[in-house]
């Protein structure tokens, strides 16, 4: 014989919506506990961002529409800040021309020599690990006032690098008051701090599968055909990564420059890059508005370029989807 059937009691329909209300509220009280516990945890970086980050910003951009100066109250002067920026202020322009020298010039050098070196790396050999420690500690001291000071002697009139050049026979160069070859000292530093592109360039060539130059081989592709082929195109997105961190970076490079030209700028504003000159407004002249104009401006020219950057993108970048 078969086992008796259970009877399984049936809800009404008004029970039935009083459940599903019940769950529905007890969903919410537990996405609502759940939320409360990521804010308490977050909590130290949202208080940092809107009392660092945020609140000042705004505070810049309404300094930025007046003549503060620290010592007495702003007065709103409109667009007077931003008129004598672009057309009354020829130091301004220098420093924007100075700024996008360096940039242009040191950005690609950094990633040539970085993605250089992270191939060497790259290859299984004994005690790698102690090379990538090695080269990864110029970046980490990169940007200290030691590592400036060291650069400013070295390249110094009566510096290692001179005393090299005449043990070869080879005269002194003024490397740091010569303006032709000034900004090009603090170029060569910024490709000496290559280790975190290094990295990141490192990380992404681990990540391209081996079968690809096992198959590029059979092809009979070559070392300079498999790099072309295989290695540049699926290190594209990496690649674009480093650009707009690097780009980013070298708008903002201010410690080597004040250090190296004691805060000058010189020779002939070779090296007055924008922060040093938006730093000389306003903490040498104390002219706060006019420094919060250009701290906004040079928000703007970043924005535009990465902008740009994304836009043209999407003709060499290559991404792993249907797409793509």
């Amino acid at each position: 014989m078969g086992e008796p059937a259970i009877a399984i009691p049936r809800l009404d329909k008004a029970e039935e919506s009083a459940a599903q209300s019940l769950a529905r509220a007890r969903k919410r009280r537990n996405f609502k506990q759940n939320n409360l516990v990521g804010y308490l945890f977050a909590s130290p970086w949202l208080i940092g961002f809107f009392l660092f980050a945020l609140i000042p910003m705004a505070i810049s951009l309404g300094l930025a529409f007046t003549d503060y100066d620290i010592l007495g109250s702003a007065h709103f002067i409109g667009l007077k800040n931003f008129q004598r920026m672009f057309f009354e202020d020829p130091r301004y322009l220098r420093s924007v021309a100075a700024t996008f020298r360096y940039v242009g010039a040191s950005v690609p050098l950094r990633l040539a020599f970085a993605l250089g070196v992270a191939m060497l790396l790259n290859a299984h050999r004994r005690g790698v690990f102690w090379y990538r420690a090695v080269y990864y500690i110029p970046s980490i001291i990169g940007g200290s006032v030691a590592v400036a000071v060291m650069w400013r002697q070295l390249f110094g009139n009566e510096g290692l690098v001179n005393a090299v050049l005449v043990s070869l026979g080879i005269p002194s160069i003024g490397w740091l008051g010569n303006p032709q070859v000034a900004t090009w000292t603090l170029i060569l530093l910024a490709v000496w701090q290559f280790g975190s592109p290094m990295l990141i360039f490192l990380a992404g060539l681990r990540q391209i599968p081996q079968e690809l130059y096992e198959a590029a081989a059979i092809d009979g592709a070559n070392g300079y055909q498999k790099f072309i082929r295989v290695t540049l195109p699926l290190l594209t997105p990496v690649i674009f990564f480093n650009l707009i961190m690097q780009i980013i970076a070298g708008f903002k490079v201010f410690t080597q420059a004040f250090i190296v030209t004691n805060g000058t700028g010189q020779p002939l504003d070779t090296n007055l890059f924008y922060s040093l000159y938006l730093y000389n407004r306003a903490f040498t002249n104390f002219q706060m508005g006019y420094a919060s104009a250009m701290a906004w401006v040079m928000l703007i020219i970043v924005a535009i370029l990465t902008l740009i950057s994304f836009k043209l993108s999407t003709r060499w970048v290559f991404y792993e989807t249907k797409e793509g």
